[in-house]
């Protein structure tokens, strides 16, 4: 299946049903009077959270959603029934937006989770509501009112505990499919995973978590370089980012230089993502031999000015990759006790958000100036 993460939808609850204008006719019974009932509530529309979906693929194609109208009132003030309700079902780890106003509405992590985005249309009065001791043959009635109509965004950003950050073919794959049963594809050429992967790790009988590896960045990633950075913000629920550093890179490239790019992009990105806990991992270790390999690794932890654990390992030899996930899994157990550890969300979101509206602004602008440019250019 093909993973989207981000979608457009229009949204169209249903129109409240007209009051209805009638009076009573009844064989022998002299005086009748108005008995025109209301009508029925329009049906709304909501979201909500299934753990079965992973994906926004399915908005792609059907990317209009209406509710049922609320039927109109009858005689005898009978009251038109109420339009049903529609519920459209979103992967877990769903943010919406108003598309117009861009306007956060909410979002959608645990299964069940339910977000009202668009409310049906009120009844309208039937002529019975309009009696009274002046008026005993009212012809009055009101219509229902319109549902509400709205366009949507939706956002997927993956549920994980631990996040993978690295340059293309820093062993980010490799790692996942050597502590997990995630299967990602694996090549010697840059970019080989283009979408996000998630693997669970089992450390033992009662400790698990979730592991992302998201497309490897490169320098300019914030301005659009490679590509880009639409995937960090599936690392904005993370508790934990792991920063993969290949020791020995296949182009011959510098460690420490490819480090700080990562570290630059991330910043320019989200400061929030960028505070987040942080974790060395220098990948690869295989390739060199024991003195080389320490000589590498002192050299590396005098330049790259960074305090946090460092790991060595070796993905694809299974050096160092139990001590890692073991020491992930303790770490996650001592979070349990530190609430100092919680990390704001809600800010992180927000910075996400305007840096994809941003970019999206600035994408219509060059399209409109590229329709400018050619309408001069083709002017007869």
């Amino acid at each position: 299946m093909k993973f989207v993460d981000e979608a457009s939808i229009k949204v169209m609850a249903g129109d409240g049903g007209n009051g209805c204008l009638s009076f009573r006719r009844e064989k022998y019974i002299e005086k009748g009077g108005p008995d025109g009932g209301d009508g029925g509530e329009g049906g709304n529309i909501s979201l909500i959270g299934d753990a079965a979906l992973n994906t926004l693929v399915d908005f792609r194609f059907q990317p209009i959603y209406r509710a049922k109208k609320g039927e109109h009132g009858k005689g005898s003030d009978r009251t038109g029934a109420r339009g049903d309700d529609l519920e459209i079902r979103v992967p877990l780890g769903t943010s919406v937006f108003d598309d117009v106003t861009e306007q956060y509405l909410g979002d959608l992590n645990q299964p069940g989770d339910r977000l009202l985005v668009a409310k049906g249309g009120r009844h309208g009065l039937g002529n019975v509501r309009f009696k009274s001791s002046t008026n005993r043959a009212p012809r009055k009635t009101t219509p229902g009112e319109p549902g509400e109509v709205r366009n949507l965004r939706l956002e997927l950003k993956l549920i994980a505990d631990v996040g993978l950050l690295g340059l293309p073919n820093a062993g980010k794959s490799t790692l996942i499919s050597a502590v997990s049963a995630a299967r990602p594809r694996i090549a010697e050429y840059p970019f080989t995973t283009l979408v996000p992967n998630l693997g669970v790790v089992r450390a033992g009988d009662n400790d698990s978590f979730v592991i992302a590896d998201i497309p490897g960045l490169i320098k300019g990633a914030s301005q659009g370089a490679g590509l880009g950075v639409q995937f960090l913000k599936h690392l904005s629920r993370t508790k934990l980012l792991l920063h993969l550093v290949d020791l020995q890179p296949y182009d011959g490239s510098d460690p420490v230089s490819n480090w700080q790019v990562i570290e630059d992009e991330l910043a320019d990105y989200s400061a929030g993502i960028a505070g987040k806990e942080r974790w060395l991992v220098l990948s690869k270790s295989d390739l060199m031999s024991g003195n080389q390999l320490e000589r590498k690794i002192d050299q590396l932890r005098q330049s790259i000015n960074f305090t946090g654990p460092t790991f060595v390992i070796s993905a694809v030899a299974q050096e160092g990759t139990g001590e890692l996930m073991q020491a992930i899994a303790r770490h996650f157990r001592d979070l349990q006790d530190r609430e100092n550890e919680i990390v704001n969300d809600s800010a992180i979101r927000d910075e996400v958000h305007q840096f994809s509206l941003t970019r999206r602004q600035a994408r219509k602008e060059n399209r409109q100036q590229a329709m400018d440019d050619d309408r001069v250019h083709y002017k007869p």
